[in-house]
């Protein structure tokens, strides 16, 4: 049976045949385009003092490592060390948000890329790294590690590289091979590069935000943007997995099986309540709407080239995070440290927002999961980051996820310079 098409106003919406499967079909709750006015709303960053983030009961918050040069991501290899991606982006927040004028201490601020990894070990095994050197310099806006045999992999913005690799070494001064080459154009509105490898060790994924806000200069340019890509490990058989995801960052595998999830990062100026980022599943070949429309099927008015086919074929993402939450980090709970009713679900840091009225995310949240699917909706698992909702005031901005070994979280605070461990306990 042809979908019916309801045209309410801006909103479009499918109501499909019943024939459908419960993944196909769309409950339709979101606001239509422009029903609140886009709003540039940008935090000001006051930092922590004596305070620090807060657990749940049973959960410890302590400081983990400090002094960084805005750490965005994080590694840890497979002897236990950390490492530590200390990049950002090279645009000023003039050219980020359109124009809005900022000073010093706000969200962000107009410093250039460390373009460095830290390495942090912890030799006396008493959960604080006592080890502190610097890894690898003269990269370009670093993101995604990964340790695959002798190599270390590194998702520079603009390229796939590896270096010789030892475990237990505490600098790398080979020069970099590179592997692939990935799409990073003049302005690069999305810089970050998250890798991930398959099970067997065999493929590595690359998660690429698009260029730009909703292509406004033109699909052509974001060729091989807005996507997963997936390579072999010698930088051969290019490819893209999915597509139509704006900014998908933190990338894992669903404890049990065999399914990719990320976070995506989805698009501004629609309103308060548009458009939700997202937690999904990812399926090989699947298309997430990206540019033309959002959230499923939900077409986006500003975009004026269509695609009426492959909107049809657009994935409902599984898991609204809420709009403009800005979801980067994510981290599946494979340990057994913290109680039953995390392990196997999905904490997800959210950075925070700068075009909604009213402050949002500025947390991490988790999700639960059972047999390999989310079970319930987002709670509150960190919190403490917003100081004064009324002021805009914010302690710091969560982005990197990780887990040590002893099943306890890392928590990248970017913008204090700042790495927290939650770990359980009194």
């Amino acid at each position: 049976m042809k979908q019916i098409i309801f045209f309410l106003g801006l909103l479009i919406f499918p109501i499909s045949a019943l024939t459908q499967t419960k993944k196909q079909v769309q409950e339709d709750t979101l606001p239509a385009p422009f029903a609140t006015k886009s709003t540039r709303n940008l935090c000001k960053v006051i930092g922590w003092g004596d305070q620090k983030p807060v657990a749940p009961s049973g959960f410890v918050v302590e400081k983990f490592a400090e002094g960084f040069d805005n750490p965005r991501w994080m590694y840890v290899t497979p002897n236990g060390d950390v490492l530590v991606a200390e990049s950002n982006t090279n645009l000023s927040v003039v050219e980020q948000v359109g124009g809005a004028i900022i000073g010093a201490g706000q969200s962000n601020t107009l410093r250039r890329s460390a373009d460095r990894i830290t390495l942090l070990r912890d030799t006396n095994k008493d959960g604080i790294p006592d080890l502190k050197d610097t890894l690898l310099t003269g990269l370009n806006q670093p993101f995604g590690m990964l340790v695959i045999g002798n190599w270390l992999y590194v998702a520079n913005t603009d390229a796939l590289v590896r270096f010789p690799y030892k475990a237990g070494q505490t600098e790398i001064t080979a020069k970099a091979e590179k592997i692939a080459d990935i799409p990073a154009n003049d302005k690069n509105q999305h810089w970050t590069r998250n890798i991930i490898a398959n099970e067997d060790n065999t493929r590595i994924y690359i998660a690429v935000g698009s260029g730009s806000n909703i292509a406004e200069g033109g699909i052509d340019k974001e060729l091989l943007r807005a996507n997963i890509l997936e390579v072999n490990l010698d930088g051969s058989d290019l490819k893209v997995y999915a597509s139509g995801l704006r900014n998908p960052v933190g990338m894992g595998w669903a404890p049990g099986t065999k399914t990719l999830w990320t976070v995506v990062n989805e698009r501004d100026e629609l309103g308060d309540e548009l458009v939700p980022d997202y937690l999904t599943s990812v399926q090989r070949g699947g298309f997430y709407g990206w540019p033309y429309c959002y959230f499923g099927q939900h077409m986006d008015p500003r975009v004026k080239e269509t695609q009426p086919e492959l909107v049809k074929k657009t994935i409902v993402p599984d898991v609204n995070l809420g709009a403009h939450t800005a979801s980067l980090g994510l981290a599946f709970y494979t340990g057994t440290a913290f109680p039953k009713k995390y392990q196997g679900g999905v904490f997800i840091s959210q950075h925070g927002s700068w075009n909604r009225s009213v402050l949002s995310g500025y947390k991490v949240v988790f999700v639960p999961f059972a047999k390999g699917k989310p079970s319930g909706k987002p709670e509150d698992f960190l919190t403490g980051y917003i100081a004064d909702l009324e002021k805009d005031e914010v302690r710091g901005r969560p982005v990197g996820l990780t887990l040590l070994p002893d099943g306890s979280l890392l928590v990248a605070d970017d913008v204090t310079n700042t790495i927290w461990r939650v770990r359980a306990g009194k």
